[in-house]
C-alpha cells in the first residue's frame, strides 16, 4: 500500500494496483496549487469524508476525467449522482468489499455542506484495508470516544489524523487520538494550508515523540509505503 500526500487531506493510495484518492483539493490550495496539477492525477475512487469545499473542490473533475466512483455518504453520493458521476453510497457503520479492498465509513464529529449551502449529510472517516493493511482516516473530526471502538475489531497499521486545531483536532488530542485507536503510527492532515490552522511543526514532533509516537508530516508530492 502505497500513500501519497497533496496536501491538506488530500491523499491518493495504491492498493492492489488500483488508485483510491482521498478529498481531492487542489485547485484552489495554495500550498499545492503550482505542485499538483489535477489533470495529472490517475484514479479509479474517490473517498470523500464531507462536503465541505476543502475537501471536496475538484472531485468532480477528477471523477469526470477518470471516470472514477465516488464513494461518501448518501447526500453526498446523490449529489454527485446527478452530476452523472458513478458513486458508491455508504452511510455511518456499513462497509462494502471494492476491488482494492474493504472499506467502512465510520463516525466523525463536524459539519458537513456544500459551498452553496447544500446539505451534506453528516461527517465520517474510512477504514481502508487492502493488501494485509489497514489504515485509519479520520477526515476532520473532534477527539471522540467512537474511535475507541476502532480497536474492538480492527488492528491499525496507520491512523491518518487531522492535526490543525481550530476547526478539528489538534496535536494534543490527537496524540490522545492514537491511544483510542491503538496505533502509535499517524500521518498528520490538515494543517498549514491557512492561517488558522498553521502549526509548529517541530513542536508537534517533538510532543508526539514523548509519547512514543511516530508523526509524519510529509512534503506534498512524497509517499510512504506500508
Amino acid at each position: 500500500m502505497k500513500i501519497t500526500f497533496y496536501g491538506h487531506n488530500t491523499l491518493l493510495i495504491k492498493v492492489n494496483d488500483i488508485h483510491v484518492l482521498i478529498d481531492p483539493f487542489i485547485t484552489d490550495n495554495p500550498l499545492s496549487k503550482d505542485k499538483v496539477n489535477i489533470n495529472d492525477i490517475k484514479t479509479d475512487y474517490i473517498l470523500l469524508t464531507h462536503a465541505h469545499f476543502d475537501h471536496v473542490q475538484d472531485a468532480e473533475a477528477i471523477a469526470k476525467s477518470n471516470g472514477a466512483v465516488i464513494v461518501s455518504n448518501y447526500e453526498i453520493a446523490m449529489h454527485y449522482q446527478n452530476l452523472g458521476i458513478k458513486v458508491h453510497p455508504m452511510n455511518h457503520g456499513g462497509s462494502w468489499d471494492f476491488k482494492f479492498g474493504k472499506v467502512k465509513y465510520v463516525n466523525a464529529i463536524h459539519t458537513s455542506s456544500f459551498a452553496d449551502g447544500t446539505y451534506g449529510g453528516q461527517p465520517g472517516g474510512f477504514l481502508i484495508e487492502g493488501e494485509h493493511k489497514t489504515i485509519y482516516i479520520a477526515g476532520d473530526t473532534a477527539l471522540t470516544m467512537d474511535m475507541k471502538l476502532i480497536p474492538l475489531t480492527t488492528k491499525l497499521d496507520l491512523a491518518i489524523l487531522p492535526i490543525g486545531d481550530n476547526f478539528t483536532m489538534g496535536i494534543d488530542d490527537a496524540i490522545i487520538a492514537s491511544d483510542f485507536v491503538e496505533c502509535d503510527k499517524v500521518l498528520g492532515v490538515h494543517y498549514d494550508t491557512f492561517g488558522y490552522i498553521e502549526i509548529d511543526q517541530n513542536e508537534a514532533k517533538r510532543k508526539f515523540f514523548e509519547k512514543d509516537k511516530d508523526l509524519m508530516l510529509l512534503e506534498i508530492g512524497d509517499s510512504i509505503e506500508l
